[in-house]
């Protein structure tokens, strides 16, 4: 398998990605504080029939800081598709992967072919108690602490507990999170107008919603909110897995997704 690596100055920032395969064009976006790697055990499934697209999204992994300025991810994905000559394309993203493809197709909707979004987050929804004291403790320690408190404290909260019990996973996360730098916790991408969880009706595409059995209530209840709220959107719970489905059981997710593709 081929892979083009290359990096893209697009809308104003400098974007690492990769490109294999050939085929109807795919796109992984990763999940917070990971980068393009975590897709690694989706790539020998998915390049044999799909163009597949990873990149680094800004403020993660070898892509640029965000500037002081404000940024759209949804306008750095398109200016990226727009630079490879990609017109439209299937979008696969998990955690905040999946929320920048539900932001991606309502700006977006010509340049999308099918959404999956995969243990989701999701622009408007308010997050538990739980969940928001997790992250406002990791934003903490990005701000006063160095790299190893921050990783040691984040891969051992309740939403990686899953991942964290299969040691190879855990290196790979590891790996990733270490390599990821502290930018995005200060810089926020800008708010959107109208967030997305009040215009879910508006999504005209196919839609798949994977969800792990393990994964945290949050990400359940967004997965049920989608699956509501999104005219003809299905919903599937991988069992045994937590919110890193992909990594955890790739063979079961890659046939999930490859079949939802293959019935378009």
């Amino acid at each position: 398998m081929e892979t083009a690596m290359g990096r893209a100055e697009v809308n104003g920032t400098r974007l690492r990605y990769a490109l294999s395969g050939s085929g109807e064009p795919l796109v992984f976006i990763h999940g917070f504080t990971l980068d393009l790697r975590m897709w690694d055990a989706q790539m020998e499934a998915f390049t044999r029939n799909y163009q597949v697209l990873r990149y680094d999204v800004r403020g993660f992994g070898e892509s640029a800081p965000p500037t002081e300025e404000g940024h759209s991810h949804t306008d750095d994905l398109k200016a990226l598709l727009d630079l490879l000559g990609i017109e439209s394309a299937h979008i696969v993203g998990l955690s905040m992967g999946g929320q920048i493809a539900v932001d991606f197709v309502l700006d977006y909707p010509d340049a999308v072919r099918s959404l999956t979004l995969v243990d989701a987050g999701l622009g408007g929804y308010r997050w538990s108690q739980e969940f928001a004291s997790m992250f406002g403790e990791l934003e903490r320690l990005a701000r006063e602490s160095g790299i190893e408190a921050r990783m040691k404290y984040w891969l051992g909260c309740r939403l990686f507990a899953p991942s964290m019990e299969q040691p190879d996973v855990a290196q790979q996360l590891r790996e990733m999170v270490t390599n990821c730098p502290t930018w995005h916790l200060h810089k926020s991408a800008r708010r959107r107008e109208v967030p997305a969880i009040e215009r879910l009706g508006d999504i005209a595409k196919p839609v798949l919603i994977i969800v792990g059995e393990l994964d945290m209530q949050d990400f359940h209840a967004i997965a049920a909110k989608l699956r509501q709220e999104i005219p003809g959107a299905r919903r599937v719970v991988l069992p045994g897995v937590g919110h890193m489905s992909n990594m955890e059981d790739p063979a079961a997710f890659n046939q999930v997704v490859m079949d939802f593709l293959a019935g378009l």
